[in-house]
């Protein structure tokens, strides 16, 4: 059995923590400067206050300053930073690891270079100083973190450039309930299920506008629901054909779409904007909430606008664009999704 420390002690970092001590390993469990909260508790008792559970038993939990002892002699080390994270992993971690240390990442976003060419954050990584000739690695797919912990089955992507890497690093967190496919198609993957939180967003304006006409907690109305996940789907393919993706990563982006409606920050903030609410008034009102569906939309969009391409082709995200940056009210393109 091998070393594996997780760095960022967040809800789907800290659950990574069952697969990989179910299969034997040791688990060094590494916090962030945001983490203090949480690694105080783990230490003391093992509870995550967060993930609201317990970690397996005979995890090592370490604060931010003790990160060079947590990466001491470890075989495999997991990112569980939030996309926000993403360059402080790099400058802080990634700098400071042998280069034959393979590397797996939780994060689900994706960076856009200053001529809009998309990239996803392991090669946004690789090209920091310090971190060039690392392994970089990532996971996709749909994954709740709390489901994960409680060990349910679930079915995940493992993404990387070089595919004996990921065989090795399969082995180690592949279990009777935590199911890993391969891919080299790293753009592919990392496009499809980025776009989750963008569009989770936008399938929630219907459970707002249900919402404002029913009250908080009526019937949802399945088939606007429906129309804005089709469409969600439809734009994801297009996405993926601009970045040069296989379409067939599609699957698992519209598989984490599916689970990210069903509850969390983002359907929240949706659920918000549906009923009516201006992004301002719902961004006060989840003041101090991450909003990394905000942060993908905007990247996205942006990075379209500035390579020329066509909005139209994108009614849906284009409207999650204007009711953030312009501030307007929810109107949805209805007509605009017709092939």
């Amino acid at each position: 059995m091998g070393v594996i420390t997780i760095v960022g002690a967040g809800m789907m970092g800290s659950a990574m923590s069952y697969p990989a001590s179910d299969n034997g390993h040791e688990v060094r469990l590494v916090g962030t400067p945001l983490d203090r909260e949480i690694i105080d508790r783990t230490k003391s008792d093992g509870y995550h206050i967060t993930l609201k559970r317990q970690l397996p038993s005979g995890i090592k939990c370490y604060q931010t300053e003790e990160l060079d002892e947590a990466i001491k002699d470890c075989d495999l080390l997991i990112g569980g930073v939030s996309s926000f994270g993403v360059d402080w992993f790099g400058k802080n971690v990634l700098q400071r690891i042998p280069k034959s240390l393979p590397v797996l990442s939780v994060t689900k976003g994706l960076h856009a270079d200053a001529d809009g060419k998309f990239e996803t954050f392991p090669d946004h990584l690789a090209k920091m100083p310090g971190c060039g000739g690392l392994s970089l690695n990532a996971v996709g797919g749909p994954c709740i973190s709390f489901e994960l912990a409680d060990r349910h089955d679930t079915v995940v992507a493992f993404c990387g450039h070089d595919i004996e890497v990921l065989r090795k690093i399969k082995s180690m967190l592949s279990t009777d309930y935590y199911h890993i496919n391969l891919t080299t198609d790293v753009i592919g993957l990392e496009m499809a299920v980025a776009m989750k939180n963008a569009y989770a967003l936008g399938v929630s304006l219907a459970i707002g506008q249900a919402e404002r006409v029913g009250g908080e907690g009526c019937r949802e109305e399945y088939n606007p629901e429906a129309g804005l996940f089709t469409q969600s789907a439809r734009e994801i393919r297009r996405l993926l054909e601009i970045a040069g993706g296989d379409p067939e990563q599609i699957i698992y982006g519209t598989g984490d779409l599916y689970v990210t409606v069903f509850g969390g920050r983002t359907r929240k903030i949706g659920t918000l904007l549906g009923r009516g609410i201006t992004y301002k008034q719902a961004a006060e009102m989840l003041r101090g909430v991450t909003l990394e569906s905000v942060a993908i939309t905007k990247v996205v969009v942006e990075a379209l606008k500035h390579r020329g391409f066509d909005l139209d082709k994108f009614p849906l995200l284009g409207h999650i664009y204007s009711l953030i940056e312009d501030d307007i009210t929810v109107n949805i393109p209805w007509n605009g999704f017709e092939e």
